[in-house]
């Protein structure tokens, strides 16, 4: 080890687990749950006005996360720290780990980090958040279960003033099985305009939870972005999570349905 942290350390920031022994066959992640930029990291050098906006968080995620959990009866993890400082959903060597620019933003707070620094952060908020994502997933292994994990996130309705047209994505890792089938379920039944791997794919890098938690173990697994203009309030996130819960569950029952029809 060439570098060592500097300041706070040992301080962590675990995420919040919600209904830890939900009996439901999905495990529910929301990496940008939250904006709060903890008082050992100041402000990053950014007025309020940006550390409230989607660059800091995914608006409505959690909310809707939440929704499905309870529909689903579904164990819920999600992170307690702005992304900001630490995107959970990125490897602590990719750029976006610690951004120093988001968007259009430059981030002041994050230019120029030493070695050390990364590695605090990193000790701080990625490793406490996928080690207690990995223990929930061993839990339900040695108990029988193979849960399939599905990522909530949210997208901006314009990128760099560009409309997205998308209403609501479902991306893949490397298995693309049950966003297949979330995304037929999405499609049938007409309310949204539902695509596969849009605004975003496995290619941008995005889907680092999935890769290092599910597809290792085979476990099924999906990301959902839907486009935050469509969850702007508390009744918008129930809505949204009415509509996906039986797309998810129903996916579900096919895919397992397809598995004994075709056993190994």
């Amino acid at each position: 080890m060439t570098a060592e942290p500097t300041g706070a350390e040992g301080v962590t920031y675990p995420p919040v687990i919600e209904k830890a022994w939900g009996s439901g066959a999905v495990l529910l992640v929301c990496e940008h749950a939250s904006r709060v930029i903890p008082d050992r990291w100041g402000t990053l050098g950014l007025p309020e006005m940006l550390r409230k906006a989607h660059i800091a968080w995914d608006p409505g995620a959690l909310a809707v996360a939440r929704g499905l959990s309870r529909r689903l009866d579904a164990p819920l993890i999600s992170a307690s720290v702005s992304r900001l400082v630490y995107d959970v959903n990125r490897a602590p060597d990719q750029r976006g780990a610690m951004p120093v620019r988001s968007e259009m933003h430059e981030i002041p707070g994050n230019a120029g980090l030493s070695a050390g620094e990364r590695l605090a952060r990193t000790r701080a908020i990625y490793l406490p958040f996928h080690a207690a994502l990995r223990a929930l997933v061993a839990e339900r292994l040695a108990t029988g279960q193979r849960p399939a994990i599905v990522t909530v996130h949210s997208f901006t309705p314009t990128w760099f003033g560009v409309a997205r047209g998308t209403e609501i994505g479902v991306l893949d890792d490397a298995d693309p099985r049950l966003a297949q089938g979330i995304l037929a379920r999405l499609q049938t039944a007409a309310r949204f305009d539902a695509r596969l791997n849009e605004p975003y794919s496995a290619a941008d890098d995005v889907t680092h939870t999935l890769r290092i938690q599910a597809t290792p173990l085979g476990l099924a697994n999906a990301m959902l972005e839907i486009r935050n203009d469509l969850i702007a309030t508390p009744g918008d996130c129930e809505a949204m999570a009415e509509a996906l819960a039986p797309a998810i569950s129903g996916a579900l029952r096919d895919a397992e349905a397809a598995t004994d029809a075709h056993p190994a």
